[in-house]
């Protein structure tokens, strides 16, 4: 199948600029491409992940990416369907923030083999030695006031107030793509959905100012079956840094998408063929609720982003706290599987009785209720039941000297610091 019309098969592709004229383009040859990524949080999350696999597919199909960081932009601020404008971060950090960026964009891409392997661009590196007044008369006479302010980025937040800071962003990502296509000959960009005003800037700086053709392909933003999308400013992003985001979280958030979500991520977010979904499609909708769908999609994504180990990791972790087999799990897996889980951090000279912990950790509201608990069987220390009224924790109860779990029930677990 041609590249093209698989990345519309898995549903990659919601505009292009010319539709035709690409397909022809990527039949004929190498196309360079560029990707761009503005550093605003010191890690990409799930939503960036979509414009990065299709970056990958491009390239495994013989097509060569550039994957750009945008160091000057990062500097200024998109305003793209942002209610507000951003709030500016100093140079020191957005430096940060590039490199932890261009390190995990180099997990995803292949920057060392072939003679299509990617290029890392910053571009702070045309930006940082441009001038003001050659700015505004070598690239911002070729756009129009009227030009830019069509743009529904700009449209937007007309009524609530821009600054020409972001207002002239348009035309900062419109010369990366006139520089990545004088230096290396790059003629199409890819970006999310929103970004199509920046993107088609480029494409037409390119056409006023070098009589070129650029091509742009926009990928569309995910959102789920409720209409709910991924992504920092939603507050629920799920981040490609370990440290933010663990592996078992990305499993969790994977295992629990839903049914009419499932197969369709597959094909957004997985390299597996199109027919190998196609059986999965047919083995689910048999079975839904072996929801295997939801267990290929966690394992193939977890691994693409974090390795095998990690997988198996989170798997393992899933299935122990499922059982609830406390003990068959170290204090680094616990801390990944209980993570967000209430904490208490219980006193040296406080009182260890089962029954007064339930209530100064705030597990329950009284002792009755405590009492209770523990007479019906519905507290579990370490995953061993207690219903002895007068059991006082001990050092045996520290797991690795660090931590007590305690569940209530059957789900509701409380995690116990010393």
């Amino acid at each position: 199948m041609h590249i093209f019309d698989e990345l519309k098969e898995r549903g990659l592709i919601f505009q292009t600029t010319d539709e035709e004229a690409l397909r022809k383009a990527l039949e004929e040859g190498q196309v360079s491409y560029y990707t761009g990524y503005d550093p605003t949080a010191d890690s990409l999350h799930l939503g960036h992940l979509v414009a990065i696999l299709t970056s990958r597919r491009l390239q495994l199909a013989g097509h060569k990416p550039y994957a750009l960081v945008g160091g000057a932009t990062g500097l200024i601020g998109d305003p793209s369907f942002k209610d507000a404008e951003r709030s500016l971060q100093t140079k020191d950090t957005v430096d940060g923030w590039v490199k932890s960026i261009q390190g995990q964009l180099s997990r995803f891409l292949d920057f060392e083999n072939g003679e299509n392997k990617a290029v890392m661009v910053n571009n702070y590196d045309w930006f940082g030695s441009i001038s003001f007044i050659d700015f505004l008369r070598d690239i911002g006479k070729y756009f129009t006031v009227n030009y830019m302010m069509s743009k529904e980025s700009v449209k937007k937040r007309i009524e609530t107030g821009i600054s020409y800071t972001e207002f002239a962003y348009q035309i900062m990502q419109g010369y990366d793509f006139f520089v990545l296509n004088q230096d290396h000959n790059v003629t199409l960009q890819i970006g999310g959905s929103d970004q199509w005003g920046n993107m088609t800037a480029g494409t037409e700086l390119l056409r006023r100012k070098a009589d070129k053709t650029g091509h742009v392909i926009t990928v569309p933003l995910i959102t789920d079956a409720t209409g709910k999308k991924f992504g920092k400013s939603e507050g629920n992003a799920v981040w490609l840094n370990p440290e933010k985001t663990s592996p078992y979280e990305m499993y969790q958030f994977w295992m629990n998408v839903m049914d009419a979500d499932a197969v369709r991520f597959l094909k957004i977010f997985t390299f597996l063929s199109l027919d190998e979904i196609e059986d999965i499609r047919k083995q689910f909708e048999a079975a839904p609720h072996e929801r295997l769908a939801q267990k290929v999609l966690a394992r193939e994504v977890v691994t693409l982003v974090h390795g095998e180990e990690a997988y198996k990791e989170a798997l393992n972790i899933t299935e122990q706290l499922f059982a609830g087999n406390i003990k068959n799990l170290s204090v680094k897996e616990l801390k990944q599987g209980l993570r967000g889980v209430p904490n208490y951090q219980v006193q040296a000279d406080e009182n260890h009785n089962i029954v007064e912990l339930l209530v100064s950790s705030g597990m329950v509201n009284s002792k009755r209720q405590a009492r209770e608990d523990v007479q019906n069987g519905a507290i579990y220390v370490n995953g061993d039941r207690i219903q002895d009224l007068d059991y006082v924790l001990s050092d045996a109860d520290k797991l690795e000297n660090e931590l007590t779990v305690i569940r209530r029930g059957k789900k509701k677990y409380f995690v116990l610091t010393y």
